[in-house]
């Protein structure tokens, strides 16, 4: 599929918790729906431990290589907190307690209960731009292309909606399903014929089990142009009337 138009993204994930199990991740399918919605494509996701030349090679390849990096997760107040540390690492920059971050967290916090932990919550790598948290305050950044927000989903979500009406993004990803009411395996052969013939469209398949527990498969064509979806879509569908029969 060309990948013309295309505004890209890499998501990052930060944190032993979630490699780990005891955390389950619920930021990936948001971002990438999200992001989907307003003509920016998930390309990548990586998740990687609290370990700062993991983030840091993990952070230089990503934002080498898409549009943005959409990274959550490590930017609390405790020690395994090294993502503020790491981005400014990957980007060669000093970091250093912010005013203005440190004035969003006294919205929030007294400033007798300011201590070295919470304080930690406004280091932030010099250079950055604050991405406002209307949640609980803290603030993510965005450096470069790189946009570092937490990893509790409710306050992710929030500093997602900050950020979007920033990005640049490209044309929207159309899709469209069909049930084929066939197991996956009968179908795979002619649909990558159809898709030989549409190159400019992507097309996968998808097992589930219907309502009796039989196999079935969804099959979902994608494309940017309305006119090459319907006729990859029409050339779907007629292979699944021939089937049928």
């Amino acid at each position: 599929m060309s990948t013309q138009d295309a505004v890209t993204a890499g998501i990052l994930v930060i944190g032993d918790e979630i490699l780990s199990g005891r955390t389950k991740d619920k930021n990936i399918g948001y971002i990438a729906e999200y992001l989907t919605a307003i003509g920016v494509d998930v390309a990548e996701v990586r998740v990687v431990p609290d370990i700062e030349d993991e983030i840091v090679a993990a952070l230089n390849a990503l934002r080498a290589r898409y549009t943005y990096v959409f990274t959550t997760g490590g930017i609390g107040p405790t020690h395994d907190d090294i993502t503020a540390d790491s981005v400014a690492k990957a980007f060669g920059v000093d970091i250093s307690v912010n005013a203005e971050a440190r004035a969003m967290l006294l919205e929030r916090i007294p400033e007798a209960d300011l201590n070295e932990a919470r304080l930690r919550m406004a280091r932030i790598p010099h250079g950055a731009a604050l991405v406002a948290n209307k949640i609980s305050k803290a603030p993510g950044f965005w450096i470069g292309n790189v946009i570092v927000m937490a990893g509790v989903p409710s306050i992710m979500q929030a500093m997602l909606d900050e950020v979007a009406p920033q990005l640049k993004t490209g044309r929207v990803m159309l899709s469209e399903t069909v049930r084929a009411d066939a197991k996956e395996g009968d179908v795979g052969g002619p649909l990558g014929e159809i898709a030989k013939a549409h190159p400019e469209v992507s097309i996968g398949s998808y097992p589930f089990a219907d309502e009796l527990g039989r196999p079935n498969t969804n099959l979902v064509v994608r494309a940017r142009d309305a006119e090459r979806l319907a006729a990859a879509m029409a050339d779907v569908k007629a292979m699944l009337a021939a089937r049928a029969g």
